[in-house]
């Protein structure tokens, strides 16, 4: 975001940076109010293909009642449907940044942030709707805190309207167990669906890693918070309404109470929680932990790969768990390193909220084998 800004000679009304990216001109309304005070919260939505969910998302920023200014900004990641186009005539007073190429949720988050003005960040999918008093409680409670903090929504199913989760625990080897106890506010996970925090938070914990591509970059950035002291909390009231698997593709619950996933949406999220655990687990528990992960992925795999006849289950997903290790070592003992050098929290309280039974038991004996697509 830091490269020097070029036109385009094609469209001399865009402006183009030579990353890139491709920022709306602002128009005459919006260089005026850009001379006031700054808001007070930017709203930034990653958006790919989002044509059919997209109104709804921005009509219930645009509705809120909370008594502050509010910015929203939209990064579109290379859409082929014609979003971006809408959200540009439709939506004025959007900021919308267009990708040359799609680059994934890291990447388009971090570019966002980049761009805001507001004190605080709202990260929300393109697939998710704000209950109308989401960010006058958001704001409420961050100011109640009086210190920076991960805080989340309880999330609620858009179809059904059932209460999905306050929050998520983590099992031992950092799949997310949905929280329902309303009694609990600090939680191991807020799901990057709608997540906020101060942009001073984000620029200390270093945004989301760009290697990621996308899945897992929140549990990365909520265990980070917590190892620097910080709390990572749901709220007890207000919500948001979420077509889970919207914006990327499966992870979601079926109307036949099948688990419906797709291969790359289940290799990321392996990859990806590995990646946190080799960043975030103290030497004994990594020693011990990684192993015994790495070796039920491998058995998962192959018994997934012989119930369903499908060798892709062990080369697509599990398999390529321990290449990225192996190619990403490097980068996780650097960033490891920058982790546990900045750690302000004891063990036990990051440890608090951690389930110990593992949730893909849980999962199998109430779902059975996941459906991958």
């Amino acid at each position: 975001m830091g490269d020097a800004l070029i036109e385009a000679q094609h469209d001399p009304a865009e402006i183009i940076t030579s990353s890139g990216l491709t920022s709306e001109p602002k128009n005459q309304a919006r260089d005026e109010s850009s001379l006031k005070k700054p808001p007070t919260c930017s709203v930034c939505i990653a958006n790919y293909n989002g044509m059919a969910l997209i109104d709804a998302c921005l009509r219930s920023v645009l509705e809120q009642d909370c008594g502050f200014s509010v910015e929203i900004i939209v990064h579109d990641d290379a859409s082929t449907d014609g979003s971006a186009d809408h959200i540009a005539e439709h939506y004025p007073d959007v900021v919308l940044i267009r990708a040359s190429e799609n680059v994934g949720f890291c990447i388009a988050n971090n570019r966002m942030v980049a761009a805001a003005n507001g004190e605080y960040i709202l990260l929300l999918n393109n697939d998710a709707e704000l209950f109308p008093d989401a960010l006058r409680f958001l704001l409420a409670e961050a100011r109640h805190l009086g210190r920076p903090a991960i805080l989340g929504l309880p999330q609620y199913d858009a179809e059904t309207g059932k209460l999905l989760d306050r929050g998520s625990l983590l099992d031992p080897f950092l799949n997310p167990v949905p929280n329902l106890d309303a009694n609990r506010s600090e939680v191991g996970l807020i799901m990057g669906a709608c997540l906020w925090l101060t942009k001073a938070l984000w620029n200390e914990l270093g945004g989301f890693p760009e290697w990621f591509g996308s899945i897992g970059e929140d549990l990365f950035l909520c265990c980070r918070a917590r190892l620097s002291g910080y709390s990572v909390r749901v709220l007890d009231r207000s919500g948001f309404r979420h077509r889970v698997g919207g914006s990327f593709g499966g992870g979601k619950v079926t109307r036949q109470q099948r688990l419906s996933t797709t291969f790359r949406r289940r290799a990321l999220s392996e990859r990806n929680k590995t990646f946190v655990m080799a960043l975030i687990y103290p030497i004994p528990a990594l020693l011990f932990l990684l192993p015994l992960h790495v070796t039920l992925l491998l058995l998962e795999g192959a018994l997934l790969s012989l119930i369903r006849w499908n060798h892709r289950f062990l080369t697509t997903i599990y398999l390529p768990v321990i290449a990225a290790l192996w190619k990403q070592q490097r980068r996780l003992s650097s960033l490891r390193q920058e982790i546990q050098l900045n750690r302000r929290n004891g063990t036990a309280r990051v440890g608090s909220v951690f389930s110990p039974l593992p949730h893909k038991l849980v999962l199998l004996a109430r779902h059975g084998l996941p459906e991958v697509k």
